[in-house]
Parts: structure tokens; sequence; C-alpha cells
């Protein structure tokens, strides 16, 4: 029978027994490489459970990074778009300089009289009615945006600010039926008028004569007249001539160069020199009330495509 209860070596020998193996162990680690092979294997059977009890705070370390990491990427991305995306519009008035010749620095000196002072818009709405091209973005009075202001994306001229609100403006597209705007030849410098005509992709010239000098592919830029939209943004190319010898005038075609049906993104331009403290609103200009657009004159009569 087994005893019930089993006498042996009490606690303070096993704790002096430990200790002595436990110096011993380490005089002979100390003093020559025969436990090298025992601490290896050790190391080995104690790894995965040294790897199980960091795996929480290793991964709640690696999601932290990934989650700051892809916010801060997210940011950088945005505002690098928006860099490249105001770089853009500032390179279109160079590619209209490279063809002028005796105009170069007359425009030139024009164009950068302009200060580039710009301001990025997204665009908030569409609408929807007939034959009134119209968009609606996230910037208004507050941000110091008023009416008349030209409007752009990365390829050309969109339109102007006709009404603005706290927080948004509306924005009438060249393509607009009501919408005319001074265009010049960018290859002669020959002057005229481009209407819309309520299709997104064409705007009409009608008061060029049969003989003009005017051709399929020549690019029509901002001329500069009215004091509304500054000189030598490109605004469409010109894709018809049909000479009417019945008529005074020729019928001319262009199509805009600004992605009009595409462009979510958008460029406010102050033409004037003073600098405008963006998110203060305008004291001068009132809230909500229509600008007056681009006029036609008086004795044109707009012909229809």
């Amino acid at each position: 029978m087994k005893l019930l209860f089993a006498k042996g070596p009490s606690l303070n020998t096993r704790l002096l027994v430990a200790v002595l193996l436990s110096v011993a162990l380490l005089v002979v680690d100390y003093r020559s490489q025969r436990l090298n092979m025992l601490r290896s294997l050790l190391a080995m059977a104690t790894y995965p459970l040294q790897m199980l009890a960091s795996l929480p705070i290793d991964a709640y370390h690696d999601l932290s990074d990934s989650v700051i990491s892809y916010v801060e990427l997210q940011k950088e991305n945005r505002r690098l778009k928006e860099q490249q995306f105001v770089n853009d519009a500032k390179l279109l008035k160079l590619a209209a300089l490279e063809k002028e010749n005796t105009r170069l620095r007359m425009l030139l000196e024009n164009s950068f009289q302009l200060g580039e002072q710009v301001l990025v818009a997204e665009l908030v709405s569409v609408k929807l009615a007939p034959y009134e091209h119209t968009v609606v973005v996230n910037k208004g009075s507050r941000f110091g945006v008023h009416p008349e202001q030209p409007v752009l994306d990365a390829s050309g001229i969109v339109g102007q600010v006709v009404r603005t609100m706290p927080s948004s403006s509306e924005v009438m597209l060249i393509t607009d039926p009501d919408h005319a705007i001074p265009v010049q030849v960018n290859r002669n410098g020959l002057r005229t008028i481009a209407f819309g005509t309520g299709q997104p992709n064409r705007l009409h010239l009608p008061f060029l004569a049969n003989n003009a000098d005017i051709v399929p592919g020549d690019l029509l830029v901002t001329s500069g007249l009215g004091g509304v939209f500054p000189a030598g943004y490109p605004v469409a190319v010109v894709d018809k001539f049909e000479a009417r010898p019945d008529k005074s005038f020729a019928n001319i075609y262009a199509t805009p160069k600004a992605e009009l049906d595409k462009s979510r993104e958008f460029l406010i331009v102050w033409s004037d020199s003073t600098p405008v403290v963006l998110g203060e609103p305008v004291k001068s200009e009132t809230a909500e009330q229509p600008a007056p657009v681009a006029a036609k004159p008086k004795d044109a009569k707009h012909v229809g495509p």
C-alpha cells in the first residue's frame, strides 16, 4: 500500500539543490561551449510560445501602421492631384503663346498680370433643364468667389460664374445658348465671338465672312476683350468651315477644348491682382445675385446649327 503522506526533501533542500544546479550550469556555460546545443534546443522549443505571446501586440501595431499609412497616403494623393491640376491649367497658356509671333510679348505680359490665383472646385450637380448648360460647384462667396469669374479645367475654358451662394456657385458653360465668349484665332489673331449652341460639344462662330482666314484645325483662344476671360486660354478647335455665297457670313463651328461633360474638378480664376483671402465672403458681392453673361451684340442674330 502507498503511504498517504509521503515524506521527501524539504523546500529549503530543494531550493538549495536548484541554486547549486543553476550556479553549476552558469559556470559550465561560462567556461565552455558544452551547453550551446542545449540552449539552441530550448530556444527552438520556446520560440512558438514567444511568437504566440507577442502576436496580439504585433498585430495591433501592424494594423495601426497600415491604417495611418493609408490615411496619409490618401491625403498625399489628394494634395498631389490638386497640385497637378493647377500646374496643368497654368501650362495651358504656354501652348497658346508658342504659336504667336508679333503678339508674343504683349500676350505674355497680359497673361502673367493675371496673378495666377486660382481655387479648385468640385462638381456638385448638373442642371438637367433642356438647352440650359449650367453646373453647380462646391465653392461659393465665403471662399471669395464672385459672379463673372472665369472657370476652366485642365484642357480649356469651361464657362463663367453667374450666381454665388455662401457654399456653392452656379457656372454657365460656354455651350449654353445664352453664352458668348470673345475669341481669336491663335494662328493669325483674327477676332470674333463664339456662341453656345445648346449642344455639349459645339460652338458657333456666326460673324465671320466667307473669305475669313480661318480653317478647320485652328485653335481659338480667349482674346481678353470684355474683361471677363483673361487672354490666351484655349477655348475650342475649329472643325467645320462652310462658305455660303448667298449669305454675308460663313457657317463655322468649333469643338470646345474643355471636357465639359466629363470634368469633375474646375479652376476658378481671379484676374484681380489683389489677393483674395479664401474662406471669407466678399463684402462687395451679394450672394444669390445672378451675374450678367457675356453679352451678344445688339445687332447680332444667333444662327443655330
